[in-house]
């Protein structure tokens, strides 16, 4: 007779099978209660126990909701004639003319042409620099250093917009500090603020100023993720530090570097509006103005809304259409993507 132990049963094609009664109690179990084990619960009952948790997301839903999907109906206008006073979705369809009108605007390809160099200098300037970053505070092993360059790559991030424009202005300004070291060293001043050639390197030096000890926090938390027993095989194979970085912490902190990867090609069109309108004047336009700034001044500045709706609409296709495909091309070629 056979015991619990060395249960054996005929398998459907012939052979024998082994198993043991506990192990098929077991399965059981775990066929009734799903995965790993635990008991299966509605989404009634989940919402009846935790309901002190899911309430907390009320406030952000109606935020969302409110101040984001809302507003979405005033899309409308883009393709209806609008006028101040009358109804907030038009008087009058119009259809495409004003998407023709813009498509056929020399002025919105320039500043068309200017958001897409701004972004992709940021993703191929800024976005790497604060995985650099991380990976070498993760080497230092004296702590006391180590606090000191986190705290004060992190300050500019607390710092406004206008703070850091007029810090910008400072430094670069003709009697600022960087023409103050250009004289003494026997140059000429520059007007580096006045020159259209020279906006964007002021644009993106302060953006790394600004947000790379920030971008930084990120990388290192998902650097404690990272078992350390993996560095101490690899240590005993005769790894060194740069096949370590290769091998075992750049694969781990992958899925977050496509993450924010992702999520910054989706913001790709949606340069800084901020910096760049307090940075910008007449004469850097041909460098400096974006589609943010130039649906200000027809939108708001010139009441032209339903021209600036369709220029936005635009704009918004574009990004859902890059994350979108970013996202696609993330989980075919690494597996890793938002959803």
């Amino acid at each position: 007779m056979s015991t619990p132990q060395n249960l054996e049963a005929s398998s459907p094609a012939g052979g024998q099978a082994t198993g043991t009664i506990a192990d098929g109690a077991a399965a059981v179990a775990i066929a009734r209660t799903g995965k790993g084990g635990y008991p299966q619960r509605s989404w009634r009952k989940t919402l009846r126990r935790d309901w002190q948790l899911y309430s907390l997301l009320v406030l952000p839903l109606i935020f969302l909701l409110i101040f984001r999907y809302l507003p979405m109906a005033g899309n409308v206008i883009a393709f209806r004639r609008f006028r101040p006073g009358s109804s907030i979705f038009g008087d009058e369809w119009v259809g495409l003319r004003y998407v023709e009108l813009f498509i056929n605007d020399a002025k919105f390809w320039e500043v068309f042409q200017n958001t897409l160099i701004l972004g992709a200098l940021g993703l191929l300037v800024v976005f790497p620099l604060p995985i650099i970053l991380a990976l070498l505070l993760n080497e230092v092993r004296r702590i006391w250093f180590k606090r000191l360059v986190q705290t004060i790559s992190y300050l500019p991030h607390f710092m406004s917009i206008v703070i850091v424009a007029g810090m910008v202005f400072q430094i670069f300004s003709v009697q600022g500090t960087i023409n103050q070291v250009i004289t003494a060293m026997g140059g000429d001043a520059v007007n580096f603020m006045q020159r259209a050639d020279w906006f964007r390197t002021i644009y993106i030096s302060s953006e790394v100023w600004q947000t790379v000890g920030w971008g930084t926090i990120l990388y290192l938390a998902a650097l404690t993720t990272i078992d350390q027993q993996l560095y101490e095989a690899s240590r005993i194979d005769g790894a060194n530090r740069w096949k370590q970085t290769w091998h075992i912490t750049l694969p781990g902190i992958r899925p977050t570097m496509v993450t924010l990867l992702v999520l910054n090609i989706g913001t790709f069109m949606a340069v800084g509006f901020e910096k760049v309108l307090l940075l910008y004047n007449p004469l850097t336009y041909p460098t400096a103005d974006v589609i943010s700034t130039y649906l200000y001044r027809v939108g708001i500045l010139s009441s032209n809304f339903s021209y600036a709706t369709a220029i936005g609409l635009f704009e918004s296709l574009i990004g859902l259409t890059l994350i979108l495909s970013a996202n696609a091309i993330s989980r075919r070629l690494v597996g890793t993507s938002l959803w």
